[in-house]
């Protein structure tokens, strides 16, 4: 058996006319296609175990027809693409062996085509057991968009280019940024419903009937404008949900919480935001987050991407009001570090970091002056390393749970410095890194001035691989500025000058609902420090306070 068929349609089997012909049109020549030849590839068909295929439910078409301008395939699973040289890669989702149809549509000018029709055989075979759960619970769950985290909709490329976090690249709405107006913020009420029928995914959105729509699409709808995004569009009838592998160049560097598997909506359904997309790329996948990105319409190097949590958002109710001082050192005292806040960490290299300095508690490196703690790197032979600096730590001394924490500093300049402003589950080193938890307030490198990076790390992520995100920050070097985080059991949030910009999703399965001591430091160069400039001398960074808030 030859894995190769081919139609051939010597002439119009279904001729359309669109409009009067006359000698005025404005098409010029009316040419209907002929000689319709469709010519399709089912991928792995043999003559042995694989009579309809491999089981990727992957067909390649190609269709060609005399004074034919575009194509058009519509099948009978509900999906219809169109395709202006004629070749079409289709994936049948469907488990099992399937018969489809397919009908061809060869355009021609002046609104002229013709068509054929013909039944297809397919073996399609894809689970994901691990989507499947965490989509569901095993049975049904409810999942909104994450509108207090930053990033929850936006745009980035649709390629391997992922940010850390799996954020859009190009833009992200800003917390509840669309909930500005009323004739935007049906966005947030959307409650989209996943849950079993015996293997059958089933899918549900409800949003009282209230669509928030992409601009793009509003006036097929009735919108008037582009302010007018929420339109009366009722989207509540259920749907089947259909999982196969993702076509994305996604390249998975973190199995435990990324998937390559891609879910379909049947009957147009979507995601709460209308693109105009029924099929989703999972790109990250946990009990309860998850981000989603989908082609955007008309420019294939480009998605929508989404988050959504398991938790309804609830926009300035979300967090605990966080407003009672507990505790704080305003370092009014000249001298060293007060005792009963702060000890020290001595010793060289950073424990793992590579860095270059060698941590020590003269005053040459940290003391108290004026009304702000100072810490100073110093190009200095000491002990084995060519620069000195300081360490100090709240451990076994002040060490907090959730809370409002609040730095106000100005940061070290110079090639290779990387002042640091974090914290550390306090069960450590009893329980190691990264398992105890690691809360990256404020990180700094003066080789990439006025951008400071917000991070954590735990249990598969470490180094590298921590959720983390970065903002701009002017005169970091000669202004003070409140480096802050606002952190409850449900989120974690970073800010500066009290805005946000990453966000984390805190869930019963991380390390950070656990009491975190403070560490305060400047290191030299290292792995995130870089090379240091060889002029470098001394640089200090200060620090007006630390609060805490609970």
């Amino acid at each position: 058996m030859k894995n190769l068929k081919r139609y051939i349609l010597f002439f119009a089997s279904l001729l359309i006319l669109a409009g009067c012909q006359n000698d005025d049109t404005p098409f010029g020549d009316i040419k209907t296609p002929t000689n319709l030849v469709v010519d399709y590839t089912i991928a792995g068909q043999d003559q042995g175990e694989n009579l309809h295929g491999d089981g990727s439910g992957i067909v390649n078409f190609k269709a060609k027809a005399t004074n034919a301008i575009s194509y058009k395939y519509i099948f009978s699973d509900g999906t219809n693409f169109s395709s202006p040289s004629g070749e079409l890669r289709k994936r049948f989702n469907t488990n099992g062996v399937n018969v489809y149809n397919v009908t061809v549509v060869a355009n021609g000018t002046g609104g002229v085509s013709s068509s054929q029709s013909f039944d297809i055989t397919v073996y399609s075979i894809f689970d994901d057991p691990i989507a499947k759960q965490f989509l569901t619970g095993g049975s049904s769950k409810k999942w909104y968009f994450s509108a207090s985290e930053p990033g929850h909709l936006g745009v980035g490329p649709n390629n391997d280019d992922i940010t850390q976090n799996f954020r859009p690249a190009y833009y992200g709405a800003q917390p509840f940024e669309k909930a500005g107006s009323p004739n935007s913020s049906c966005l947030y009420d959307n409650e989209l419903i996943f849950s079993l029928d015996g293997d059958l995914i089933k899918y549900q959105l409800n949003n009282g009937g209230k669509t928030f729509f992409n601009n793009a699409f509003t006036a097929q709808f009735g919108g008037s404008g582009p302010d007018d995004l929420c339109l009366n569009y009722n989207s509540s009838a259920i749907k089947t949900v259909t999982l196969s592998p993702s076509e994305s160049v996604l390249v998975t560097t973190n199995p435990t919480e990324t998937t390559e598997t891609a879910m379909t909506f049947s009957d147009g359904g979507f995601m709460g935001y209308y693109i105009n997309q029924s099929t989703y790329e999972i790109l990250s996948i946990t009990e309860n987050r998850m981000v989603v990105r989908a082609v955007m319409g008309g420019n294939p190097a480009l998605a929508w991407y989404h988050t959504f949590t398991t938790t309804k958002p609830v926009q300035g109710g979300d967090d605990p009001d966080f407003d009672n001082l507990v505790w704080s050192d305003e370092f009014d005292v000249d001298g060293a570090p007060n005792p009963a806040n702060w000890g020290y960490d001595l010793g060289a290299g950073g424990w793992g970091n590579g860095e270059a300095q060698y941590y020590t508690d003269s005053n040459q490196n940290i003391k108290v002056e004026g009304g702000f703690l100072k810490i100073t790197a110093r190009k200095q032979n000491f002990s084995g390393s060519q620069y000195t600096s300081s360490r100090i730590l709240s451990k076994g001394k002040k060490d907090f749970k959730y809370g409002r924490f609040e730095i106000k500093a100005k940061l070290a300049p110079g090639g290779g410095t990387w002042p640091a402003i974090w914290m550390l589950g306090a069960n450590f080193p009893n329980t190691p890194w990264p398992d105890a938890g690691e809360i990256d307030i404020m990180e700094y490198v003066g080789n990439n001035p006025n951008t400071v990076h917000g991070t954590l790390h735990y249990p598969g992520h470490s180094g590298g691989n921590g959720p983390t995100r970065s903002t701009t920050v002017a005169n970091a070097e000669t202004e003070f500025h409140v480096y802050s985080i606002t952190w409850s059991a449900t989120s974690i949030k970073f800010a500066v000058d009290g805005n946000v910009f990453h966000s984390f999703v805190n869930t019963p399965d991380t390390p950070f609902n656990a009491n975190f001591f403070f560490i305060l430091n400047v290191a030299m160069g290292g792995t995130l420090g870089g090379t240091i400039d060889p002029a470098f001398t001394q640089s200090t960074m200060e620090v007006d306070y630390v609060r805490v808030y609970q």
